[in-house]
Protein backbone atom coordinates (compact mmCIF):
# COMPACT_ATOMS: atom_id res chain seq x y z
CA UNK A 1 0.00 0.00 0.00
CA UNK A 2 1.49 3.61 -1.11
CA UNK A 3 1.99 6.51 1.44
CA UNK A 4 1.71 10.25 1.08
CA UNK A 5 4.77 11.73 1.01
CA UNK A 6 4.11 15.57 -0.44
CA UNK A 7 0.77 17.29 -0.87
CA UNK A 8 1.50 19.35 -3.69
CA UNK A 9 -1.83 21.64 -3.91
CA UNK A 10 -0.94 25.43 -4.23
CA UNK A 11 2.86 24.33 -4.05
CA UNK A 12 5.20 26.64 -6.86
CA UNK A 13 6.02 24.76 -9.74
CA UNK A 14 9.69 24.79 -9.10
CA UNK A 15 9.32 23.69 -5.56
CA UNK A 16 7.33 20.27 -7.01
CA UNK A 17 9.68 19.91 -9.77
CA UNK A 18 12.92 20.04 -7.08
CA UNK A 19 11.16 17.50 -4.63
CA UNK A 20 10.93 15.19 -7.86
CA UNK A 21 14.72 15.83 -8.46
CA UNK A 22 15.61 15.01 -4.83
CA UNK A 23 13.53 11.39 -4.93
CA UNK A 24 15.10 10.60 -7.97
CA UNK A 25 18.80 11.59 -6.79
CA UNK A 26 17.72 9.18 -4.13
CA UNK A 27 16.00 6.31 -5.88
CA UNK A 28 13.12 6.90 -4.25
CA UNK A 29 10.07 5.42 -5.76
CA UNK A 30 7.03 7.18 -5.92
CA UNK A 31 4.25 8.05 -8.00
CA UNK A 32 2.21 11.43 -8.33
CA UNK A 33 -1.75 11.85 -8.55
CA UNK A 34 -2.82 14.90 -10.15
CA UNK A 35 -5.97 17.28 -9.09
CA UNK A 36 -8.28 16.09 -12.03
CA UNK A 37 -10.37 17.78 -14.32
CA UNK A 38 -12.30 19.83 -11.89
CA UNK A 39 -9.23 20.24 -9.38
CA UNK A 40 -10.68 18.56 -6.52
CA UNK A 41 -8.54 15.64 -6.12
CA UNK A 42 -5.48 15.14 -4.02
CA UNK A 43 -2.45 16.68 -5.97
CA UNK A 44 0.73 14.49 -3.90
CA UNK A 45 3.65 12.31 -4.15
CA UNK A 46 2.98 9.32 -2.97
CA UNK A 47 6.14 6.51 -1.83
CA UNK A 48 5.07 3.18 -3.51
CA UNK A 49 7.79 1.32 -1.58
CA UNK A 50 6.85 1.66 2.50
CA UNK A 51 10.67 0.93 3.50
CA UNK A 52 12.17 3.88 1.78
CA UNK A 53 9.08 5.73 3.65
CA UNK A 54 11.00 7.12 6.70
CA UNK A 55 14.40 7.97 4.49
CA UNK A 56 11.88 10.19 2.01
CA UNK A 57 10.77 11.98 4.83
CA UNK A 58 13.80 12.96 6.36
CA UNK A 59 15.44 14.08 2.90
CA UNK A 60 12.04 16.06 2.23
CA UNK A 61 12.73 17.71 5.88
CA UNK A 62 15.92 18.41 5.17
CA UNK A 63 15.09 20.07 1.85
CA UNK A 64 11.79 22.36 3.71
CA UNK A 65 14.32 23.46 5.94
CA UNK A 66 16.46 24.74 3.36
CA UNK A 67 14.06 26.09 1.12
CA UNK A 68 12.33 27.93 3.93
CA UNK A 69 15.90 29.87 4.51
CA UNK A 70 16.43 29.96 1.27
CA UNK A 71 13.46 31.90 0.06
CA UNK A 72 13.76 33.76 3.80
CA UNK A 73 16.61 35.20 2.34
CA UNK A 74 15.43 35.79 -1.27
CA UNK A 75 13.10 37.96 0.50
CA UNK A 76 15.05 39.89 3.03
CA UNK A 77 17.45 40.46 0.01
CA UNK A 78 14.47 42.30 -2.43
CA UNK A 79 13.09 43.64 0.90
CA UNK A 80 16.42 45.66 0.94
CA UNK A 81 16.97 46.45 -2.26
CA UNK A 82 13.52 47.76 -2.78
CA UNK A 83 12.05 44.64 -5.20
CA UNK A 84 9.65 43.31 -2.73
CA UNK A 85 6.44 44.89 -3.40
CA UNK A 86 4.76 47.00 -0.74
CA UNK A 87 0.71 47.58 -0.69
CA UNK A 88 1.22 51.03 -1.94
CA UNK A 89 3.23 49.09 -5.03
CA UNK A 90 -0.08 46.56 -5.60
CA UNK A 91 -2.16 50.22 -5.30
CA UNK A 92 -0.14 51.71 -7.80
CA UNK A 93 0.47 48.52 -9.92
CA UNK A 94 -3.81 47.86 -10.18
CA UNK A 95 -5.76 50.29 -8.64
CA UNK A 96 -8.91 49.14 -9.60
CA UNK A 97 -8.63 45.55 -8.69
CA UNK A 98 -6.45 46.72 -5.26
CA UNK A 99 -10.20 48.83 -4.65
CA UNK A 100 -12.92 46.02 -5.84
CA UNK A 101 -11.05 43.39 -3.73
CA UNK A 102 -10.95 45.65 -0.47
CA UNK A 103 -14.36 47.06 -1.33
CA UNK A 104 -15.35 43.16 -1.46
CA UNK A 105 -14.05 42.25 1.94
CA UNK A 106 -15.74 45.29 3.23
CA UNK A 107 -19.08 44.28 2.33
CA UNK A 108 -19.08 40.86 3.56
CA UNK A 109 -16.88 42.29 7.16
CA UNK A 110 -19.73 44.62 7.49
CA UNK A 111 -22.65 41.68 6.30
CA UNK A 112 -21.34 39.25 8.97
CA UNK A 113 -21.08 42.37 11.53
CA UNK A 114 -24.47 43.55 10.64
CA UNK A 115 -26.42 40.42 11.58
CA UNK A 116 -24.38 39.55 14.70
CA UNK A 117 -25.03 42.99 16.35
CA UNK A 118 -28.42 43.22 15.29
CA UNK A 119 -30.43 40.04 16.41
Amino acid sequence: MSKILFRMRDVPEDEAEEVRDLLKQHNIEFFETFAGNWGISMPALWISNLDQFEHARELLDDYEKSRAARVQQDYQEKRLTGEAKSIRQLFLDRPFQFVAYWTLIAIVVFISIYYFFNL
